[in-house]
């Protein structure tokens, strides 16, 4: 089960009208999400192509550590932060979380609540939070330098024996290593285990 779930009462007693929380995001996508945002508010969000026009959004990419979003400074020529009080959204917080050596992996998580200001506790806790979540997924996903020579070979279309051969190790060996990768990635078969760290960069 996700270390995500864990949190999710904890984080929406934080935060009550809803959260999103991206993590170690990629070139475009996370390699796993929380999306408690309200329903009617993601679909207008997504309908009207907010995402490239958001000023929370734009503080995520440029920055690390957290603000309320009365505090972020940028334009927000869309009315995005307006629109979002409109649905209740009023009052939030977002964090950004990167560390050295991870190519770029970033996770982020936006916060809300609709009676008040965050308060410097729950900010903290909030962010203490999405930093656990993006270490644990640093620990869980770092793979191994042989998983990640078996999952190249096996990526070029070689099979178990012609891998074996190449790495001069067993062909229980050599599924022992892909296997581990397939877990660790959380892959169906070792092809989707080879998919996901190319998509992450990791191959």
């Amino acid at each position: 089960m996700s270390l995500l779930s864990d949190y999710t009462e904890q984080l929406l007693s934080l935060a009550p009208s809803g959260c999103y929380i991206g993590l170690r995001v990629g070139f475009s996508f996370p390699a796993e999400e929380l999306n408690k945002l309200p329903d009617d508010w993601v679909e207008f969000y997504t309908a009207n192509g907010l995402v490239v026009h958001d000023p929370v959004m734009k503080w995520v990419y440029a920055n690390h550590g957290f603000v309320r979003w009365s505090e972020i400074g940028l334009d927000d020529p869309r009315g995005v932060l307006e629109s979002a009080a409109r649905f209740g959204l009023r009052y939030g917080v977002v964090a950004s979380i990167t560390a050295p050596g991870e190519q770029g992996k970033r996770s982020y998580g936006n916060f809300m609540r609709s009676d008040r200001e965050f308060q410097v506790e729950e900010i903290e806790a909030l962010h203490d939070i999405l930093q656990r979540l993006h270490d644990a997924g640093a620990q869980q996903l770092a793979l191994t330098n042989a998983e990640i020579e078996a999952l190249t070979l096996q990526s070029q279309g070689l099979r178990l024996k012609q891998i074996a051969g190449e790495l001069d190790i067993s062909i229980s060996a050599v599924k022992a290593r892909l296997a581990n990768a397939k877990r660790k990635l959380g892959a169906q078969t070792p092809s989707h285990a080879a998919s996901i760290a190319r998509t992450r960069g990791l191959l």
